[in-house]
């Protein structure tokens, strides 16, 4: 395997300096076209995911095209053929195939590659995070100027309410069908996410009210990683097409501490440590108050 590539045999619990070093190959390894647009060559991502051979990891990134159409996107706007000229020794070229992918491609990729190779495991998570952070940019650039706390909040809060709705729908078709069974399934969730602490617990050690909405009371990074934890788990048994309560249990579990083991690589601060935000509820009313008077 090439030198750059992430070793597969790697244990979870990677030391900080090579976590950062993961981190800089992935953004080391972009590239910017002549209109300034990001993007990755896939022979690249290839070493970088752990794929020895040039087939196999074209058939993921098939996979990846699909995703793309399933949601609505267009194909060719984050992957595109290209050719690129590779020594061969004695100061000799010769052409080869390629794709370029932007960082929607890569993530698609990434989420559709064996999850079992660190690299893949590693880059689901990281892609998933970065690409999130990019469509609040994107909020941003459009409204003309940089959202609010309070605006990311109430963006980030709906969000969640409508991926929260997909997840019931995927644990449904799971298996998880009881009112009480999903509420175990949530557990199961929030459990990942916050090192062991159940709904309760998360609201004990923020020192929150037990009738007191968790969401309610959340700033945006918070809502931003149970964000990634509804989605996540939703495609996760939606593609492993993952059946009974059990399993679907262990899922949401897994999702929730693949999302934590990031945030600490990463260098964030874990979710049960980041400080109790204004209701929600508030801040909806103070911001309709503010749009009326204009």
């Amino acid at each position: 395997m090439p030198k750059n590539s992430f070793d597969g045999k790697r244990p979870a619990g990677l030391e900080d300096a090579v976590i950062e070093a993961l981190i800089r190959q992935f953004e080391d390894t972009a590239r910017v076209d002549g209109d300034g647009v990001e993007f990755w060559y896939a022979r690249d991502l290839q070493d970088l995911f752990g794929y020895q051979r040039w087939d196999t990891f074209l058939e993921v990134i098939e996979k990846a095209k699909l995703s793309c159409l399933s949601v609505g996107q267009r194909v060719e706007n984050h992957f595109s053929d290209a050719r690129k000229m590779v020594p061969i020794g004695s100061g000799a070229e010769r052409e080869i195939k390629d794709i370029k992918l932007t960082r929607y491609g890569c993530y698609l990729t990434a989420q559709n590659g064996d999850s079992r190779k660190q690299p893949i495991a590693f880059a689901q998570s990281y892609f998933a995070i970065q690409t999130r952070r990019q469509e609040v940019r994107d909020e941003e650039e459009r409204q003309g100027l940089p959202l609010s706390e309070d605006h990311k909040r109430l963006m980030l809060r709906d969000e969640i309410k409508t991926h929260n709705k997909n997840l019931a729908s995927a644990a449904k078709l799971a298996g998880v069908e009881k009112p009480v069974d999903y509420a175990v399934f949530q557990t199961f969730g929030y459990k990942g996410l916050y090192g062991g602490l159940d709904r309760p617990g998360i609201q004990r050690k923020k020192g929150l009210k037990a009738k007191q909405q968790l969401l309610d009371h959340m700033g945006s990074t918070e809502l931003a990683a149970n964000l990634f934890r509804a989605t996540q788990t939703e495609e996760k048994l939606r593609r492993e097409n993952i059946r009974g309560k059990d399993a679907a249990n262990t899922a949401h579990f897994e999702v929730g501490r693949k999302v934590r083991q990031t945030i600490k690589e990463i260098g964030g601060t874990m979710p049960e440590d980041l400080p109790v935000a204004e209701d929600i509820k508030k801040v909806e009313r103070r911001i309709k108050k503010v749009l009326e008077k204009k």
